[in-house]
């Protein structure tokens, strides 16, 4: 990846430099101490390196304030790998409980909760007897895995120790079964804790977020201010709203909101510039998302991990690479490029962007990556249609003993389709409930359609979707017109549609498909009827447009646009593309040219968005260089021909993210072969 490498800060340098130019603080642990403390807020791992030079060089490393820091820092600098290292090394008196419990600490927040269990196991066969602060490190640890007989193996041993009255470990435990699910076990510790913090209460109002129970987040939030217990605070104010406002509990809202003017907390802090942000991302304003990072930046505030997702999935959204790459550059100057929320932004952001050896590259340098850092690189690779490659990850990913989750089924089943492995499909498909205890929705049963009608087994298809034991959505039908179409099955496919129409009776997509097998099979009259359909129910296809980016500059164009100032050498360009593709047997496809007169179709295909906007790549990127085209429709199958051609008469990728996925078109040949 190309990224922009800023200086390291000047704070940092000076206070290394007292390393060796005061001799009367060299050899001073506490002066040793306070460098690590600074390097702790700059995260730069070079000079935490050169500290745990001179704690060795001073025979330091055995004590142990100084060994629990320096164990903090390189995890803080993103380097937990090297604080396992450290810890692997050291001497057995050196590993007190708190090194123990500062490493459990660490990897709990990685996340890589099996490790950190592992750890807590480790611990307690050396004879090191755990004490609160473990047992409160090790909770999210079993919280992060999801499976509620690890956390309530904890609680056994939090109440063999007698730690379970201890209000923090208490409200870990309530933390801890809310996030696995179970707000029975939840409510059961929360009302048997002897004491309660707002820590406790809010455990419990995020929980009930958590699972969905907002009425009772609701309540919770009304006990705190009824009874005066706490002050609430910006994690209680901030659930609380939030759960408003999925219920659509404006009035309330309203009466938060007065609470939070009247206590004085309404700062323009990190967390309210995120929630601006990620309002902008939910309103689809995905640049001003983007904008609002440096104008926190600007203001004097510090992004937090929320606030590089935030901009990243803005980013992705627009498929902006070199935005993209540029907060890539900003979270590994601030130390955050290996935490795996950020790390699966970053991932997706490539993804989507177009890049995926990226995309991949960020997944290598992970340590320990979780399950939504693998479901978010199969979900990149499934994407670009290497669907190959997505069942060889997915089996690593079990392999390694994490359990897939909703949205990577969808992932491997849509691979299994778009790579014709119709039985191995079928197996994943039914390992979900009979495995992984995981009841299919929607996505998976489009996807199970899917698979069946690109293998031709429309009928199969149909009766699927016969058998399934939740209604069909609009995805469901979908993708069975899909396939309908593909086929020239007109039979199913009139049904189908017909049902289309009722679901959804705003998509033009649906008309047009159906028009288009109409037109395939002659019968025009039927086809033009489903036109004026359109147009009765006022329905409009919207108006295709491609853009491609040249200098950091997103250009963008229009059917038959000639608003470029070059327009006059990008229209040379294509008369140029026609010709060779031609002379390599390129025949003109005109039944994607549906809205010309006969005579004009073959004529009116040139004019196409993506066309232009490939004449404008030739002409404008330097030669060898991948052509990036976004398009904000599915890409024709004239247009797709044209790619495949092209990118075997110039000897260069070219790249189309499609309304669908991304189109990878090297030496005359697509990524999606030729079924999108």
């Amino acid at each position: 990846m190309s990224l922009i490498i800023m200086p390291l800060p000047s704070l940092n340098i000076t206070a290394m430099s007292h390393i060796y130019s005061h001799d009367s603080h060299r050899h001073k642990p506490t002066h040793l101490n306070y460098l690590l403390n600074a390097t702790a807020q700059t995260k730069c791992l070079k000079h935490a390196t050169q500290i745990h030079s001179q704690i060795i060089t001073n025979s330091f490393i055995s004590l142990p304030f100084l060994f629990n820091n320096l164990l903090t820092l390189y995890s803080k600098c993103g380097r937990p790998s090297l604080s396992l290292l450290l810890f692997s090394t050291a001497h057995k008196l050196t590993r007190t409980v708190v090194s123990w419990t500062s490493l459990i600490s660490l990897l709990s927040h990685l996340p890589a909760p099996f490790q950190a269990l592992s750890c807590f196991n480790q611990m307690r066969t050396a004879g090191v007897c755990p004490n609160h602060f473990t047992f409160s490190a090790v909770l999210p640890a079993c919280a992060s895995t999801s499976i509620l007989v690890h956390g309530q193996q904890m609680h056994c041993l939090i109440s063999k120790h007698g730690y379970e009255g201890y209000v923090f470990v208490g409200s870990a435990l309530v933390d801890m079964y809310a996030k696995c699910h179970d707000m029975g076990l939840a409510e059961k510790v929360f009302v048997a804790l002897p004491e309660r913090n707002i820590v406790s209460w809010n455990s419990m109002i995020v929980g009930c977020l958590l699972n969905s129970f907002h009425v009772k987040a609701l309540f919770l939030f009304k006990e705190v201010i009824r009874e005066d217990l706490f002050s609430p605070n910006q994690v209680s104010f901030s659930t609380v709203l939030s759960a408003s406002a999925n219920i659509g509990a404006l009035e309330f809202g309203k009466q938060v909101h007065g609470i939070v003017v009247k206590q004085g907390i309404e700062n323009r802090d990190v967390i309210a510039w995120n929630v601006i942000s990620m309002g902008c991302v939910y309103n689809e304003n995905f640049e001003e998302a983007c904008n609002y990072l440096w104008v926190m930046k600007r203001a004097g505030i510090t992004p937090d991990e929320a606030s590089y997702s935030t901009a990243l999935h803005a980013s992705a959204h627009l498929a902006a690479l070199d935005q993209g790459t540029l907060i890539h550059n900003q979270t590994i100057k601030s130390g955050f490029s290996t935490n795996s929320c950020i790390a699966t932004s970053l991932i997706t952001m490539y993804a989507k962007c177009g890049s995926l050896d990226d995309a991949c590259r960020v997944f290598e340098e992970i340590d320990n990556p979780n399950v939504v850092c693998w479901t978010a690189l199969i979900a990149a690779c499934q994407q670009h249609g290497n669907g190959n490659h997505v069942i060889k990850l997915f089996e690593k990913m079990l392999a390694d003993g994490l359990k897939p989750h909703y949205i990577t089924f969808v992932c491997v089943i849509s691979a299994c389709s778009h790579t014709g492995r119709v039985e191995e499909g079928h197996a994943y498909f039914n390992s979900m409930e009979k495995v992984h205890r995981i009841i299919p929705g929607h996505e998976h049963y489009a996807c199970m359609v899917d698979l069946l009608g690109r293998s031709g087994q429309l009928d199969e298809a149909r009766k699927f979707i016969a058998q399934m034991p939740i209604k069909p959505n609009a995805s469901v039908w979908g993708a069975l017109l899909g396939a309908c179409a593909k086929y020239g099955n007109l039979e199913i496919g009139s049904e189908v549609a017909g049902r289309l129409f009722e679901l959804e009776p705003d998509n033009p997509g649906n008309y047009i498909l159906l028009a288009n097998m109409y037109a395939h099979k002659g019968k025009l009259r039927e086809a033009d009827h489903v036109r004026r359909l359109m147009g009765i129910n006022r329905v409009r296809k919207e108006p295709g447009c491609s853009w491609i980016d040249v200098k950091n500059k997103s250009i963008v164009f229009t059917v038959h646009g000639k608003l470029h100032v070059r327009t006059d050498e990008i229209y040379e360009m294509l008369k140029k593309v026609k010709e060779l593709v031609t002379n390599k047997g390129y025949v003109p496809q005109t039944q994607f040219a549906v809205n010309s007169a006969e005579e004009l179709k073959e004529e009116s295909l040139w004019y196409h968005s993506e066309k232009i906007a490939l004449a404008f790549g030739l002409l404008a990127l330097p030669a060898g260089a991948p052509i990036r085209i976004k398009k904000n429709l599915r890409t024709c199958g004239d247009c797709h021909t044209v790619m495949k051609f092209a990118s075997e008469i110039w000897k260069r990728e070219i790249i189309v993210r499609d309304l669908n996925r991304f189109h990878h078109f090297r030496n005359g040949l697509c990524s999606c072969r030729d079924y999108w």
